[in-house]
């Protein structure tokens, strides 16, 4: 079990959480939630004891070992990745490099038999002689074949160094698992994976994560961080969105109802006070209003913004239209020869085992590069606007958000774009921050912004949730099923895919699936799932 008793934390002057005390127990897995600067990854280095609390404790279960999904991607650049997993349980690894340097002595004294027999029997209680049979199947089942568990780890790419950080993390069964945004730039299958280990760990785990679908399928609690404080509630992501909703809904209820009994009374005591027969029910009615308690209601940390695309005309029959398109980036082919075509209302998720190859096709049709070969022609009434995965070059001048969204808008007025910019979460002086100064997920909105100011048809989506707290993820995907156009779209978020797409497309370079169906359908087709 692992607690946390009286944390309180706050960054720059600003209170992120006070007075928390909230217990984790043994055999449960709590989604640690809450909105962008809320406190969440704060708090999961509290817990893993890479920052000290100011005041409060972390109390973990004497002899219980907790193990950490580390964000640092090149913090073991020049180690085997095999080595790099074992180092995940570190009594272990420790132990396995001080027995190679024992029996690497030359001369081997008694005194190294001794230590030698006395590590030997450590390790053979650690089960060491399984750990690397146990780290190679973990590899295994994220993806990560046997022919790169022995290459250092700078030689793999970052999705491939994620999974065996993440190996690294669950190997030698840990009793607390903390995990910070485990399924970022996992595949499909390396997810579903994931799920199935989580879901048959008997210990606790305590992870951070926009995915929805996830958090449904693996979690027992739901840790909340909002008001400042850490609520825990018993179900899964879904469950506690409802419950929080109908609790908010209850005590505004409430609150109402206390305002009106309050100017209820208010009334009568200005009505009769004066008057001799009234006054003792008047003086009552004072007493009764000394005693109602009327509170301002929390001030919730998550806030939704408005996202809602409006086509500016409706598009004909002819959409999109692409010829055998072939792209080698570094020697290296991924496009070979895509051919498809697009049609009014597609909703089109495009999967592929890389990124880069979804992404350079959106670059190919939206013409930010250029085919090795191939051709493709958009429609004459087509209206189209791209969110690239990359989004640096426009933010690259000093423009505050205000100008840098004026640049996209027919109206100009100042007016309009602050109104424009308050749905979007921009209110009060924030509209004045230089653009290239912005967080991702303020990037990501004023991308949003500028995509609904373009009333197009066709929008290409590269990644659209990256860097998107929950609250804006579920408001953008609320917009694109509502979105009356056609999308062409890239996204690792199971529910985003499952809600807005009807056809999918999978390239591996090569186009190898075009699929008129929903996600999940496509998946039991497949058998991913």
């Amino acid at each position: 079990m692992i607690s946390a008793s009286n944390i309180a934390m706050s960054f720059g002057g600003q209170k992120l959480f006070d007075d928390v005390n909230v217990k984790f127990t043994h055999g449960n897995c709590y989604g640690l939630i809450g909105a962008n600067g809320a406190g969440k990854s704060t708090f999961v280095k509290i817990l893993a004891g890479d920052i000290e609390a100011p005041t409060g404790h972390i109390h973990i279960t004497p002899g219980e070992r907790l193990s950490v999904l580390r964000q640092d991607h090149y913090a073991y650049e020049d180690f085997q990745v095999l080595q790099t997993v074992l180092m995940g349980n570190k009594k272990l690894y420790d132990i396995i490099q001080e027995k190679d340097a024992v029996y690497a002595k030359d001369p081997f004294t008694d005194e190294d038999g001794i230590r030698a027999s006395e590590l030997e029997a450590e390790f053979a209680e650690m089960n060491g002689w399984e750990a690397e049979s146990e780290a190679g199947i973990l590899l295994a089942g994220l993806g990560i074949n046997t022919d790169l568990h022995f290459k250092l780890m700078k030689d793999l790419d970052t999705p491939e160094k994620i999974k065996v950080l993440l190996a690294q993390a669950i190997f030698g069964n840990p009793d607390i698992l903390l995990l910070d945004e485990p399924t970022n730039n996992l595949d499909i299958s390396s997810i579903h994976w994931l799920e199935n280990f989580i879901m048959n760990f008997k210990n606790t785990v305590i992870v951070v994560s926009h995915d929805r679908h996830f958090l449904n399928n693996v979690c027992t609690h739901i840790a909340d961080i909002d008001f400042k404080k850490i609520n825990v509630y018993a179900g899964n992501y879904d469950f506690w969105r409802k419950s929080s909703q109908l609790a908010m809904q209850l005590r505004g209820n409430e609150h109402k109802k206390t305002e009106e009994k309050a100017k209820e009374l208010k009334a009568f005591i200005q009505r009769f006070s004066a008057n001799a027969s009234k006054s003792k029910q008047a003086t009552s009615r004072q007493k009764q209003l000394a005693k109602l308690k009327i509170e301002d209601l929390p001030t919730s940390s998550r806030k939704y913004p408005f996202v809602q695309f409006k086509p500016n005309r409706e598009a004909g029959k002819e959409v999109l239209s692409v010829d055998g398109i072939t792209k080698t980036i570094d020697g290296v082919k991924v496009l070979d020869n895509i051919s498809f075509s697009v049609n009014k209302d597609d909703k089109i998720i495009f999967l592929s085992d890389s990124d880069q190859s979804v992404t350079t096709l959106f670059q190919i049709i939206n013409g930010e590069i250029e085919a090795d070969s191939g051709e493709y022609s958009w429609g004459v009434t087509i209206t189209k606007d791209y969110f690239p995965s990359d989004n640096s070059k426009y933010f690259d001048g000093s423009n505050d958000i205000l100008n840098w969204l004026r640049e996209y808008s027919e109206d100009k007025h100042e007016t309009y774009i602050r109104g424009f910019l308050g749905k979007m979460l921009f209110s009060g002086e924030e509209v004045f921050k230089k653009s290239n100064v912005l967080s991702g997920g303020e990037k990501v909105r004023c991308m949003l912004s500028k995509l609904m100011l373009s009333k197009a048809n066709v929008l290409t989506l590269d990644g659209p949730t990256a860097h998107l707290d929950l609250e804006s993820i579920t408001a953008l995907n609320d917009g694109l099923v509502d979105y009356k156009g056609t999308l062409l779209f890239s996204s690792h978020d199971h529910e985003f895919i499952q809600t807005i797409a009807n056809r999918v497309i999978k390239i591996g370079p090569s186009l190898s699936v075009d699929r008129k169906s929903t996600y999940d359908e496509y998946l039991e087709v497949t058998g991913l799932v």
